[in-house]
């Protein structure tokens, strides 16, 4: 049985070429952004189905959720409510492997859009094993737990190359190239669906899955913050964190899912 995981994020789904169509007003986004996302998470469930998928898991992710319109979630699709409350939900060893849609690259991208690591505000790099790493890598890292790969993702082409980079053999859709952080040039719709739609099949029904994401166990970890008081507050009173400069700690992880502090 083939069962396919799907991770969402938001700045690089398509249609959106403006830093300031992600998360604006008091209301969260617009219904325009919504309606992006749910088509780019539907052409990804529909290519997974074509390539041979028996189960669709999608996880809606972005900023810990609310950002999906359920009415519009592909019916033959499983929307993760994280009932065991881990921000990863129900994945498990059960699936055959993960796609990422939406994605963005790691903090310090050039032209990469809206490109952060967890937070553009606190974090300006995250490395693991002393390799610079972002969102991507962290995800493929959490299924990897679970000796699940990340087969497919969809983003600009920041992310794209990123994703090339860190993992061989994975089918890849870009929507949109960067020019600037908060602006970008989109490939029409319709072909994004598209190129996400056939990125999914592809990577279905290859006959052999690429690895899982597997850094050396015990890792490094470490986070060179903005500022020094962010840094501050992640050591306070963790004995597990070293504090190597003003801006900079460490923690050492024997886990998967434990890379972050």
């Amino acid at each position: 049985m083939k069962k396919i995981y799907i991770h969402t994020d938001l700045e690089g789904i398509s249609g959106i070429d403006k830093g300031e169509m992600v998360n604006v007003g008091e209301n969260g986004n617009t219904d325009y952004v919504i309606g992006r996302l749910m088509a780019d998470v539907n052409a990804a469930v529909d290519g997974a189905f074509l390539g041979g998928a028996d189960h669709v898991t999608v996880l809606d992710s972005h900023g810990g959720g609310g950002n999906f319109d359920l009415s519009l979630l592909d019916k033959r699709a499983e929307n993760d409510t994280k009932p065991n409350k881990k921000w990863w939900g129900i994945l498990d060893e059960s699936y055959y492997g993960s796609f990422f849609i939406g994605a963005h690259g790691m903090a310090g991208t050039l032209c990469g859009f809206l490109d952060h690591t967890q937070s553009s505000e606190t974090i300006y790099n995250y490395s693991v094993n002393g390799r610079k790493m972002g969102e991507l890598g962290q995800w493929a890292m959490v299924c990897a737990h679970y000796d699940v790969p990340l087969i497919m993702m969809s983003g600009d082409t920041a992310a794209v190359n990123e994703a090339a980079q860190f993992f061989p053999g994975i089918e890849t859709a870009l929507v949109k190239t960067g020019v600037s952080r908060t602006r970008a040039r989109l490939v029409p719709n319709d072909i994004a669906l598209e190129l996400i739609r056939r990125a999914a099949k592809k990577a279905v029904e290859k006959p052999e899955r690429i690895k899982p994401f597997k850094p050396l166990l015990p890792m490094e970890v470490k986070i060179e913050f903005m500022r020094a008081d962010y840094c501050d507050y992640r050591v306070e009173n963790n004995p597990n964190i070293e504090r190597l400069d003003a801006r900079t700690a460490r923690m050492i992880s024997q886990s998967y899912q434990d890379f972050h502090f």
